[in-house]
C-alpha cells in the first residue's frame, strides 16, 4: 500500500470507493470475465468522472497556496474543464477554463450542449480560443491566468487533463490501493486492466500504484489521442515523476520500467474527439447489453479496446478484466448526430492536425 494520505494532503470531492460490477452479458459475449470500475459514478459533482480523483489532490494544494481561481484548458467537450468548474464551485472558487478546438467535428450545436453547457450552468467562466490538441503548456492557458492577475485574482494553474503537474499522478496511484482492496473483499484478482489513456495521468498513477503491489497485473492504456508517441511520453514522465515526489515526501515507491507501460494506438482514428465506426459500434455495444453509457471521445474507445482485444484472444478467455470507466457521458449529446447515420461520421468528421 502507497498510503499517500500520508505525505500529501487532500481535500475529499469524491463518492469512494467507486464501486465495480461485473458485467455479466458482456462477458458472455466476450468469453472473459468483464468488471466495470463505475468512475463515471463516483462523483456528485456535474457527473463526476476521473478527474475528481485528480482534482482532489490539486485542489488541496490550491487551497494551501490561497489561490481562489482555477484556471485549466481542455478541448471544446472536455470532460476535464467540466470537472475543474465543479471543483470550484463546491469550494468557492472562481474557474477560467479555455475551452480550445480539438476535434473538428461539424455541428452548429458543439459548443453549446455536452461539457460545456455544464460549466456555464456551474458559473465558470469557458474562453472559447485555440487549436490543436497537444500535451504541451499553450499560450492561450497563459493568457487566461493573466486576465485572471489583472482582475486582481490569485490563479492556481491545472494543465489539461489534471495530469502534466506535480501531483498529477497521485489521485491514480491512490487508486491501486482502493482496487486492492476492493479484490480482497470480493476475492477475485484482476489480472487486465483496460483503461483510455489521453494526456496521461490517469494510466501513469495506475502504473505507479499497481507497480507498489506484490502481484502483477497487465494494464492496457488504450491510446484516444491518435498519437501513440505522445501519449506514451506523457505517460512516462508523469509515472517518473510520481515516483520521485513520493519518495521526496518520504514514501516507497517502486521504479517504473519501459515494459510496465503498455498503450495500444489501433483504436483512436480517425482523431482525437472524433469516433469511428467501430467506437460507435462499441458505444452501442456496452450500452444495449449493460446499460453502460460511454462517449465518443474516451470511453467508447477503451471500450472498442476491450471488445476487439478480447474476440482476438489478445486478452486470453477466462482473464478477469477490470474496465475502469472514467466519465465522459455528457459529450454524447454533442456527438447526436454519429448515432443516426452511419454515413454521417465520414460527413461531420475530419481529420485534425495537431501540433506538437
Amino acid at each position: 500500500m502507497l498510503s499517500l494520505e500520508s505525505f500529501f494532503p487532500r481535500t475529499k470531492l469524491g463518492f469512494f470507493p467507486s464501486p465495480i460490477h461485473r458485467c455479466e452479458r458482456l462477458s458472455r459475449e466476450l468469453g472473459v470475465s468483464v468488471y466495470a470500475k463505475r468512475d463515471d459514478v463516483s462523483s456528485g459533482l456535474a457527473y463526476g468522472g476521473n478527474k475528481v480523483r485528480k482534482l482532489e489532490w490539486l485542489a488541496a494544494d490550491a487551497i494551501a497556496q490561497g489561490c481562489d481561481t482555477l484556471v485549466s484548458i481542455g478541448g471544446v467537450q472536455s470532460n476535464h474543464t467540466r470537472q475543474v468548474t465543479a471543483v470550484a464551485a463546491v469550494l468557492g472558487l472562481n474557474a477560467y477554463t479555455v475551452q480550445e478546438t480539438w476535434a473538428e467535428w461539424e455541428d452548429p450545436v458543439y459548443d453549446k450542449v455536452g461539457n460545456i453547457l455544464l460549466t456555464r450552468i456551474m458559473g465558470g467562466h469557458p474562453i472559447l480560443a485555440g487549436y490543436g490538441y497537444s500535451t504541451t503548456a499553450k499560450d492561450t492557458w497563459e493568457n487566461a491566468m493573466e486576465a485572471v492577475r489583472a482582475k486582481g485574482g490569485k490563479p492556481y494553474a491545472i494543465p489539461a487533463g489534471a495530469s502534466d503537474h506535480p501531483l498529477g499522478g497521485l489521485g491514480y496511484a491512490n487508486f491501486a490501493d482502493e482496487v486492492a482492496a476492493q479484490e480482497k473483499e470480493m476475492g477475485v484478482f484482476f489480472d487486465t486492466i483496460v483503461v483510455a489513456t489521453c494526456t496521461g495521468s490517469t494510466q501513469a498513477g495506475m502504473v505507479v500504484g499497481f507497480a507498489h503491489q506484490d502481484k502483477k497485473r497487465r494494464i492496457i492504456g488504450i491510446d484516444t489521442a491518435d498519437d501513440a508517441a505522445m501519449t506514451r511520453r506523457a505517460v512516462s514522465k508523469i509515472a517518473h515523476s510520481t515516483v520521485e515526489q513520493i519518495r521526496a515526501k518520504g514514501g516507497h515507491a517502486t521504479d517504473i520500467k519501459d515494459s510496465d507501460i503498455e498503450i495500444n494506438a489501433d483504436f483512436s482514428a480517425p482523431g482525437y474527439g472524433l469516433p469511428s465506426e467501430s467506437t460507435i459500434a462499441a458505444i452501442r455495444k456496452a450500452a444495449e447489453l449493460e446499460a453502460m453509457i460511454t462517449d465518443p471521445v474516451y470511453e467508447g474507445k477503451s471500450m472498442d479496446g476491450l471488445i476487439q482485444l478480447a474476440l482476438r484472444k489478445d486478452i486470453p478467455a477466462g482473464a478477469n478484466v477490470l474496465y475502469v470507466h472514467l466519465g465522459g457521458a455528457p459529450a454524447v449529446n454533442a456527438y447526436y448526430k454519429a448515432f443516426e447515420d452511419k454515413s454521417n461520421l465520414t460527413t461531420l468528421a475530419k481529420a485534425a492536425r495537431y501540433e506538437e
